[in-house]
This record gives structure tokens, sequence and C-alpha cells, in this order.
């Protein structure tokens, strides 16, 4: 990678690891459910324009968006963190440190990502760096769960066109994801007229018949590359009552769109199968995550590769390529060249007994800063000493 790029991101990093594991702990307490982002949305818009940033909204969809470079820019290029967390927790989150670890629920997935996002653009804007096109730093909402990535949906829908390339920073070192692995999501419901346990005997139980579906669905043998999941039960009402109502959620993924289309199939005749032994029965859509589209395949490597030699550089580890859903899928879905990111160490992701090691945010944040200083315009290149354009940023990206 470029020498002068990264020696002022070796600098940055360890100029401000205070103040980075400071904001760590501020916003990892900050809870932010999943569609309820707001409390985190403005902690980081504040941030930002306390920071010296000009341009910073939150959107419709609670992404926060920070607008960078020449405002006569037509080309954009995407830097983004998601602010949701899996639990739904509305108080303050609980935070302890032990070993040099950083516990919490959702700290790697995704605030310590997100910290690195936010120090990164602070950078940008306190050298006020010059770009040689447009850039959004987003923390987008409605990444987790039955977000559905609606986040990224929104932002796309505002500036989808525009958008030359999307970097997402997700999950943990040394992940560098180009490929996107799509899902369907459903809500399964059965209804039955139920009863007294004892007196009404015999009759219909709603979990009876829905447990009967979950038994056929996991003896589904999935095509290659695709998985399944029940996630959720629920229903009835107390041990002596025939269970009236009762539902799940189930999803299944893939990285190949036929698979998906197989296990659609094998899913609507597990149902058909139940429906013949009684019960009313609904069957809801909760999401569907794209796979990977049309993406130009060499644009795709090219930014693959600089990524990867980037994360070779500050790491000295080889790039995790393992295909993820991530907020990825929707610009590769439109055939938008993105990568997902990986920027702390840590473990137990959508567990509260989730951790990250502090001394791998600084490293972390060298990735990032010097993914954006590729792409630093060609003079204030020439001027701080950086190499000339194509030495950062995929080719032809922006």
């Amino acid at each position: 990678m470029n020498q002068t790029i990264q020696r002022r991101a070796e600098a940055y990093a360890a100029h401000c690891r205070r103040e980075q594991e400071e904001l760590l702990r501020t916003l990892g307490a900050i809870p932010a459910p999943t569609r309820r982002e707001d409390a985190r949305a403005s902690f980081c818009r504040d941030w930002l324009l306390a920071h010296g940033a000009k341009d910073v909204a939150i959107d419709r969809a609670k992404n926060v968006i920070c607008r960078l470079g020449p405002p006569e820019s037509r080309d954009l290029v995407v830097f983004a963190a998601h602010t949701d967390i899996v639990f739904p927790d509305t108080e303050p989150l609980p935070l302890r440190e032990e070993d040099g670890r950083l516990y919490a629920p959702g700290i790697g997935d995704d605030t310590a990502n997100l910290v690195n996002l936010l120090m990164a653009a602070n950078y940008l804007i306190q050298n006020q760096v010059e770009l040689r096109c447009g850039v959004l730093v987003v923390a987008n909402a409605c990444e987790e769960g039955l977000g559905n990535l609606d986040g990224t949906r929104a932002l796309f829908a505002a500036y989808g066109g525009r958008i030359r390339a999307f970097y997402s920073f997700d999950i943990y070192l040394p992940l560098c994801c180009n490929t996107a692995v799509g899902s369907c999501r459903y809500r399964v419901a059965c209804r039955t007229p139920g009863g007294h346990a004892y007196g009404d005997f015999g009759r219909p139980s709603a979990i009876h018949l829905l447990c009967g579906l979950v038994d056929e669905l996991c003896r589904i043998q999935p095509p290659t590359r695709t998985t399944f999941n029940v996630g959720r039960i629920e229903g009835g009402t107390t041990v002596n009552s025939i269970a009236e109502e009762a539902m799940i959620l189930y999803e299944f993924r893939s990285t190949d769109q036929s698979c998906l289309e197989e296990m659609e199939r094998l899913f609507r005749r597990a149902v058909a199968n139940r429906e013949k032994l009684g019960g009313q029965w609904t069957v809801e859509l909760l999401g569907v995550r794209p796979g990977s589209g049309p993406v130009d395949p060499q644009a795709l490597r090219d930014m693959t590769a600089e990524s990867a030699e980037i994360i070779r550089t500050f790491t000295g580890l080889e790039p995790d390529f393992t295909p993820n859903s991530t907020d990825s899928n929707i610009p590769l879905s439109l055939g938008v060249p993105a990568n997902t990111i990986g920027t702390v160490q840590g473990a137990l992701a959508h567990t509260r007994q989730e951790w990250i090691a502090l001394d791998s945010l600084p490293v972390g944040l060298k990735i990032v800063l010097s993914l954006m200083l590729g792409y630093e315009a060609p003079a204030a290149e020439g001027a701080s000493g950086a190499a000339g354009p194509g030495s950062g940023g995929p080719t032809g990206a922006a």
C-alpha cells in the first residue's frame, strides 16, 4: 500500500488512542435496538458537528449522513457502519473491562466498528483533506435481524445512481467480504379452537401442529452453500390449555439465488403438508436480503485487492473472504462494488458476553483511514508527499 498513507494512518491512530477508547465507552452504553436507533443517531450527528463537520443530517430512515469532499461532485463513495444492535434494551447498556477486553452487548457488532468510522472521518475533517470525489460517512440504521437492511436501502433510494463504491465496517478482523449471502425470512402462525387439556383432549393444538412443521423443516436436506434456522417459537396460554395459537420465525440463506428458490419450494411444500392436518395457517414474508447482482468483476476485484492489501499491512493476517449477510448486500445486488470489512478483534457476537480487544482498536482505525485516504485528491496527495492517483481506492471506482 501507499507508504505515506500508511505513516499518516499510524501516526493518527497512535495520537488519538485515548479519545478513541473513551468514544467507545460512551457510544457502547447507548442502547440502539433495531428501528429505535434514535439516541445513537443523535449522538453520532452531534459528535460529528462538534468535531467540525458542516454537512450532517439524520434522514427518515434514521441514517446519520455526513457529506465530505467537493460539493459539486456527482460521484460518491460510501463508508458506513451500522448503529443498531440485536438487543431490545432501552436502558443504558452494561460495560465491563477485564484483561484488556471490553465486554458489552453489541460492542463489536457494530459499536467498535462505528467508532473507527467516526474517528477516521474526524481525521478528514480536522485536516481538511481534499477528496477527489464526494464521500458519504454513514452511521446507518436497520442492519440487524428484521431491520431488513432498510437503512442502506433508503441510502441507495436517495443516492443509488451516484454511488460508485461502498465500504461497510462490521464484525471482526480480518473479514474482507465481497460476496452477499441472500436470505428469506418468514413468520408462520397456526390457530386452532383450543380447549381444556383434559376435558377436550384430542382437539388439535396449535403448538403440536407447529412443532410438526418445525420437525419437517429441520429434516430438509438443503442445497450446497445453504443454511436454515428456526430462530423463535412462541404460543399457548398455560400448561392445562390446548394451545389456540403459536408461531415461529424461520429463515434460509444462500450465496446462490437458485438455492434460495429451491428452499422456497421446499418450505412451501412443508407448510402445505401441515395444512392438511388441521389448523388455520398464515405465512408472512418478513424480509428478503438480496444476493449479489451484476457487479463489474474487475472493479470488484480491484476494490477487494486494495482492501486486502491494507488489512495484511496492518494485521499481518490473510483476509477472511467468507461470504456474509451485511449492508453490502444492497449495493452488490445493484451492481455497485462493495466490501464489508471487520476492524476489531473480538468474539461472541449476538450474545450479551460479546467482547472486543481494546488494543485492536487502533489497528482497525488505520485500516478505515487508509481506505478513506485512498480517495484523496491528486493535488493534495502530491502536496503531502503521497503517491498520485491509483495508489489508493479501486481503479475506476470514483
